[in-house]
């Protein structure tokens, strides 16, 4: 059994590390010369080549993660304890609403006396258990409204949920945004009582990065799989294993420009847009609507200011007058002295990426002043064309998708977001070609006479 995996983002190479700890041969193929996809970890001063001993770490894209299981099981394998930096969960979150940064409650005694909600609009969202469970009709916007009441929705659910992914809630269908809130539902009989318990028992994992940033992840998996992860080398198409009558024997080939690499099985880790152009030649169904899922375009600031809040950050209200999404607060969180990262752009303003990095930079600072009273000067700009999955209406258009047997999408549109999500995707794919493989001894081990 050998599996070829197709990018070395978090996702490729956390696959490749469990396909090979359960030894099953794994190799994978990713076209830049840096592991980690979104994960891009630098100095300031890096990029425009000025050095220098401004050296402070920048995330280009997450900002922290999540010690669940599977990314405490990676620490252990491979031996990065001593480099991780553990964030306070006690940390504040802010929503800036009607010109005002306001505490997002996270116990029950912030709860009562937040200013994020009117007494109203807090007896409207205690009164959740007696609504009517959500349905994947709805968008986002309507679920969240008719569960917690409107003022909440906007107020208080709509910017935490909305800012995560650059989309408004409103265009947000929850069949594809909140498919594990439906289900989460369905098992508790309320979204409120999960809520509760996780405020009242604290079960949240921790943030974390890491001394050199997120990237230390990614790369210490290439380090560690360096003979099974070649960088710069794009995969051209997937291809049928084989000639003539074989042609269909189950395998597959992946083309390079550096050669070929014949495989039992595929695991494709790639944006939407890449993985439809590799599936032409095996058959594949759907391709057209795979492509033309939508994604927020986004741009990230990180700016240096001496201002001295603590907390996590900030998510700013869809109706506020701003090209801000939000504001992850470095400095606070894994003490990066005076770095502070602003998101720009998504659903809110689908052509911020027309603007050149001066104007970008411009906003950004301006906007974080305008919101804190403090000013900022711009450390470095990140650009993503494919910068948050928009989970919008295109994304029915993976109903369509009929892939070959032997091919498994590991992505963000086909399975939930973030880091940790993408990690237990890849543990999960490697238990079943596990399983697949010992079938198959089994069935082909000769009876023991007796």
């Amino acid at each position: 059994m050998r599996v070829g995996v197709v990018g070395a983002g978090i996702t490729g190479l956390a696959a490749v590390h469990h396909l090979r700890k359960r030894g099953i041969e794994a190799v994978c193929i990713e076209a830049q010369e840096d592991p980690g996809g979104v994960i891009r970890s630098f100095r300031a001063g890096d990029r425009d080549g000025r050095g220098g001993q401004d050296r402070r770490v920048l995330e280009g894209g997450p900002q922290r993660l999540r010690l669940t299981e599977g990314i405490g099981e990676l620490i252990d394998d491979l031996g990065l304890w001593s480099e991780v930096l553990l964030a306070s969960e006690e940390l504040p979150i802010y929503v800036y609403s009607e010109g005002k940064l306001r505490e997002v409650p996270r116990s029950l005694r912030a709860f009562l006396r937040t200013d994020l909600l009117s007494a109203r609009g807090k007896c409207r969202v205690l009164a959740e258990p007696l609504t009517a469970p959500g349905t994947p009709e709805e968008s986002a916007a309507e679920l969240f409204a008719r569960k917690f009441g409107r003022e909440a929705a906007e107020s208080l659910v709509g910017p935490l949920f909305g800012g995560t992914y650059g989309s408004d809630p409103a265009r947000m269908p929850a069949r594809h945004a909140l498919s594990g809130l439906i289900d989460l539902e369905a098992r508790e009989g309320s979204l409120l009582k999960p809520a509760l318990e996780r405020i009242v028992l604290g079960e949240s994992p921790p943030p974390i990065s890491f001394a050199e940033g997120l990237q230390q992840l990614p790369r210490s998996l290439r380090a560690t799989h360096a003979d099974r992860v070649h960088l710069g080398t794009p995969v051209r198409a997937i291809e049928r294993a084989g000639t003539g009558m074989n042609e269909d024997d189950g395998r597959f080939v992946l083309a390079t420009p550096e050669g070929e690499e014949e495989v039992d099985r595929v695991a494709v880790t790639v944006d939407a847009r890449t993985a439809a152009g590799l599936f032409d030649s095996v058959g594949a169904r759907g391709l057209d609507g795979l492509g033309n899922l939508r994604y927020n375009p986004l741009a990230v600031v990180h700016l240096d200011s001496d201002f001295a809040g603590a907390g996590f950050g900030y998510q700013i209200r869809w109706d506020e007058p701003a090209t801000t999404l939000g504001v992850t607060w470095n400095a606070s969180l894994f003490d990066r002295e005076g770095v502070y990262t602003a998101f720009l752009g998504g659903m809110k303003d689908p052509a911020i990426l027309d603007r050149d990095d001066e104007e970008l930079g411009e906003t950004a600072a301006r906007e974080f002043e305008a919101v804190l009273g403090q000013g900022a000067e711009v450390l470095s700009v990140t650009r993503w064309e494919q910068g948050f999955p928009a989970y919008d209406a295109s994304w029915d258009a993976l109903g369509d998708l009929e892939l070959p047997e032997g091919i498994d999408l590991l992505t963000n549109y086909t399975a939930r977001a973030g880091v940790s999500s993408r990690i237990g995707q890849a543990k999960e794919l490697a238990e079943r070609v596990a399983d697949e493989r010992e079938r198959r001894e089994a069935i082909a081990e000769p009876p023991t006479p007796e």
